[in-house]
């Protein structure tokens, strides 16, 4: 008989054991798998740089390159200052790239670090639960017993009080592990919230990339136009500078004339012809054209915005914006004044010069320049013959299908171009 009470002391010691070792186990599981939201964070493997500058060097040196653009940008036109400025324009846009990379590379490496992790914590979160709720029903099948089988199982009145407290202390240690457990499952619910809204950043970033790409490659073409239209000699330079300069002055001129460059609204139409587009138009007229401190599309571009719609006869969805914004390389010496022969959307546009309106006019609509009101304007002549014809004018409001000389004289018209496009 007391070998039997023995045996069945040992026995409860030998399961008292194991359990505190299961418990002990799975509060140092939990402790260990479930750190704070602010603890994850990517494990390096390695330098992962290259010796790569720093986001924060790239970023002082776009800050440098920025104040030396406007340095340069405020000293007199020459060719030469020209040309150190897009030096520098094409420095400072490459420098965005690299820093826009050194971003991405380092999300991408927040994201898929945090993320392996995380999937590997929801397993484990996964598993604890489920031993969690096992135990704690198995402990509460044995909490269950009668009082009469929990005395005649035990051996004395301090056998009987152990049991009862370890009953009581292992339910509330469970529920506070379990309570800990689906916070944590909370908390990795919240961080993962918070890498999603990573990868959206990272969405974001790479689009800017490739904006910054677009941008590159228009600036070292503009660069390459300059050098071309002025086969780098600073007197041609001089010489077309002064040309553009004059064709813009006429633009100024035309519009303070006219009633000024006040925005409008509610101005595009589009029908079986084409679209109307009008310069003023709040949908770009603030717009600055290439770029050029104080040529604004509302005071400087019609010329522009007759192009656009004579694209969009031609089946081309081209707005005066795209055109405006399109690149240096569409415009004249770094300047707002349209070149004759442009790139845009995928196609190359080059105004024709016609020396028969009338014939001109049956093959297609034909942009006209005009000396009014004291400068230079330029119109869409889209159908007419002998001095009767409807234009679409891109400055007065709603200027679409109206007739030309309720506006103009015939006489007035010094420029007459047909459009191509290839």
């Amino acid at each position: 008989m007391t070998s039997q009470l023995f045996m069945k002391k040992i026995a409860i010691l030998l399961c008292s054991i194991v359990l505190c070792f299961n418990v002990s186990n799975v509060l140092v599981y939990a402790q260990t798998a479930t750190p704070a939201q602010g603890d994850i964070s990517p494990t390096p493997t390695g330098d992962s740089s290259g010796g790569s500058d720093t986001i924060d060097e790239l970023n002082q040196r776009i800050s440098d390159l920025q104040q030396k653009v406007s340095d340069l940008q405020s000293q007199g036109n020459t060719l030469s200052s020209q040309i150190d400025t897009m030096n520098n324009q094409i420095q400072l846009t490459q420098d965005r790239i690299d820093a826009t990379q050194e971003q991405i590379m380092s999300l991408t490496m927040d994201i898929s670090s945090a993320g392996q992790r995380m999937n590997s914590l929801e397993g484990s979160l996964t598993n604890v639960t489920r031993v969690l709720l096992s135990h704690i029903v198995a402990t509460y099948q044995a909490g269950s017993a009668s009082d009469m089988q929990v005395l005649l199982s035990s051996s004395d009145i301090s056998d009987l009080v152990t049991k009862a407290n370890y009953l009581q202390f292992v339910q509330a240690h469970d529920r506070t592990l379990l309570d800990n457990t689906e916070q944590a499952r909370i908390d990795y619910a919240n961080q993962k919230t918070i890498l999603e809204g990573q990868k959206k950043e990272v969405l974001a970033l790479n689009t800017q990339l490739q904006q910054y790409t677009t941008t590159l490659n228009s600036q070292k073409q503009a660069e390459q136009t300059l050098l071309t239209q002025t086969q780098g000699d600073e007197q041609t330079y001089e010489t077309l500078l002064q040309q553009a300069q004059a064709e813009l002055a006429g633009f100024s001129n035309f519009t303070s004339g006219a009633g000024g460059s006040s925005l409008l609204s509610g101005q595009t139409s589009c029908d079986s012809w084409g679209c109307y587009y009008n310069q003023r138009d709040s949908q770009w007229g603030d717009l600055l054209i290439n770029g050029q401190s104080g040529y604004t599309m509302a005071g400087y571009g019609c010329l522009i915005t007759s192009i656009a719609m004579v694209m969009s006869h031609m089946g081309h969805n081209v707005s005066p914006a795209d055109i405006a914004a399109s690149g240096g390389s569409n415009f004249a010496v770094g300047t707002a004044m349209l070149a004759r022969s442009i790139s845009v959307d995928g196609v190359t546009v080059t105004r024709n010069s016609v020396s028969d309106l009338d014939s001109a006019l049956q093959s297609g609509p034909v942009i006209v320049g005009i000396y009014a009101y004291g400068g230079t304007h330029f119109v869409v002549l889209k159908s007419g013959s002998n001095g009767n014809y409807v234009m679409d004018d891109p400055y007065i409001p709603n200027g679409d299908n109206i007739n030309f000389t309720d506006h103009y004289s015939v006489s007035s018209i010094f420029e007459m171009d047909q459009v191509s496009v290839n």
